[in-house]
């Protein structure tokens, strides 16, 4: 029950103390550790670093200290996007062990509204190609595991389907939030170009390259949107 609420539903629970932000990452943890090796959602398991960011999160609020819309509630990243102190492969060997000194934007504005990341996530090789990941395996739809999950954000839309995380962020340069988002029963947006940064995404096509969120319900999609869009002097392609 805990684990298919919505991302808004768990936000609000948190944020009334009804559940501890420990309580929820250790499910979400669990989950994870059964569904994913019948599901292949999951490159990097960030299961240890989550937990001392739940336990900080849960002493924030019983100090009265509210981050923001996000407290305390675990998502996932598709592995194209640069979050600091973890490798980041885009679905490929040719970045050998690359580990971020940064954050992508979009997972700046994520932890600052108090987002709690669990793990990154497959995709196609650079966000393109064909269904099978050459170096890490194919995703399988949680639906059905004979059938894919759609490209290239692949790991976002399973690990959301099968609820592992309340919401993901993925990548859309010719449908690869949206296919997912379809093939596995999800919310996803390609939003307006400009409208969210792309500083920190390892590129596919500068000029059609898109962030966007997968979620269970458009409210959800709504709430990442709220956080993650805006100008960012990063990125000069970003709208005002």
């Amino acid at each position: 029950g805990l684990l298919l609420r919505s991302l808004s539903d768990i936000a609000e629970q948190i944020r009334r103390q009804e559940v501890s932000p420990v309580e929820v990452t250790r499910a979400v943890l669990d989950r994870l550790e059964y569904l994913n090796p019948r599901l292949n959602a999951v490159l990097t398991n960030l299961g240890e670093q989550a937990l001392k960011a739940a336990k900080l999160a849960e002493q924030d609020l019983a100090a009265g200290q509210p981050r923001g819309p996000l407290h305390g509630v675990p998502l996932a990243l598709k592995d194209i996007l640069a979050l600091r102190g973890v490798q980041v492969t885009a679905g490929s060997k040719v970045l050998g062990t690359w580990v971020a000194d940064y954050d992508a934007t979009v997972v700046a504005r994520l932890k600052a509204a108090g987002a709690i990341f669990v793990a990154t996530l497959n995709l196609y090789e650079f966000a393109t190609g064909a269904m099978l990941n050459p170096h890490y395996g194919p995703t399988h739809n949680p639906w059905h595991l004979d059938h894919t999950t759609g490209g290239s954000s692949t790991g976002s839309g399973a690990a959301v389907a099968a609820g592992i995380v309340y919401g993901s962020l993925g990548t859309d340069t010719g449908g690869s939030v949206r296919i997912p988002a379809s093939l596995c029963g999800l919310v996803g947006l390609k939003p307006t170009y400009g409208r969210v940064s792309r500083h920190g995404v390892v590129p596919l096509s500068w000029s059609l390259d898109h962030v966007g969120p997968l979620t269970r319900t458009v409210r959800d999609t709504a709430l990442l949107m709220s956080v993650i869009a805006g100008h960012d002097p990063h990125d000069p392609t970003t709208s005002r």
